[in-house]
């Protein structure tokens, strides 16, 4: 059976560093990192992850601040907001929950945050460097972050070599995820809907990611035997025999199947999940480090 690995255990380890590099970061006369979070509408998807991401904060020593703003709130009042966080210099990350009223463009909300306080790692600017390979300085979107300190504890920081396959071309995890990977010396292939023979492709994956927003499309069969798998989908499907009316939540990959065949696996909930806010401080603890002068910590 493949090693079970554990994000939650991962993602306590990041928060506890974040932790002590506050500390370090006071103690040398440095602002606390700042954190803000702008949340528009009444999504409650949305308010249960914006509660999660303030009160992590908190528990991490910074200051956080929170803007709660109605549905009908316009696109000017937003910018504007946005713009006073840009110029707040006790603020180090500026984070906007998606998604977005309809009547608001996000693209454009998006590239108004300073680049050097997009902890999200969305604006172009950020996403261009990871694309580069200017890793010093840019932030990288949290899940696919995440996913890559998973993937460093079980086969380390060198993956000189080793052939990747990600499953999912999104902005958000599939192409930031490929970059790291290149990154890290890996043969890297993007797979997605229109790849011919996915299952032939995803078999030759020393490291398989699976990113797609499918329910458990990556069967066992798929898996190269010992391969590491990175489950980043998080679906909820109908689970009848827990009761009328009730649901489960399952990952884009077939767990019970592909945990036999795996050298790694990880589980949903329990494995990416809990590496995306731990990430979330973690830039923002290293955008504080930098608007300090000082060296970017690394995780």
């Amino acid at each position: 059976m493949a090693e079970v690995i554990n994000g939650k255990s991962v993602a306590e380890d990041v928060v506890s560093k974040v932790k002590t590099l506050t500390a370090e970061l006071l103690v040398k006369g440095a602002t606390k990192p700042g954190l803000a979070v702008v949340i528009v509408g009444e999504d409650p998807a949305s308010q249960v992850y914006v509660a999660s991401k303030s009160r992590t904060a908190k528990e991490c020593g910074f200051h956080s601040l929170q803007h709660t703003l109605p549905a009908d709130t316009t696109e000017e009042q937003l910018l504007k907001i946005i713009g006073d966080l840009n110029a707040d210099k006790s603020i180090h990350g500026i984070l906007v929950q998606l998604p977005l009223p309809g009547h608001i463009d996000a693209g454009k909300v998006i590239q108004t945050i300073a680049p050097e306080k997009d902890v999200d790692g969305f604006h172009f600017i950020n996403v261009g460097k990871l694309g580069t390979g200017e890793l010093e300085t840019a932030f990288v979107p949290c899940t696919p972050a995440g996913s890559m300190l998973l993937i460093e504890r079980v086969r380390g920081k060198d993956l000189s070599g080793l052939n990747a396959v990600v499953v999912g071309r999104s902005n958000i995890v599939g192409k930031p995820m490929a970059n790291l990977l290149l990154a890290a010396n890996c043969t890297v292939t993007i797979a997605h809907s229109r790849t011919r023979d996915l299952p032939a492709l995803a078999r030759t994956a020393d490291i398989l990611v699976a990113a797609v927003g499918r329910p458990e499309m990556v069967k066992g069969d798929w898996v190269k035997p010992g391969a590491t798998v990175i489950d980043v989908g998080i679906n909820r499907v109908p689970a009848p025999e827990k009761g009328e009316g009730k649901s489960r939540l399952v990952g884009d990959v077939a767990y019970a199947e592909t945990a036999k065949v795996a050298g790694a696996i990880t589980p949903v909930p329990g494995g990416v999940g809990p590496m995306t806010i731990a990430m979330l401080m973690a830039n923002t603890v290293a955008s504080a480090y930098l608007a300090a002068g000082l060296k970017r910590p690394s995780f």
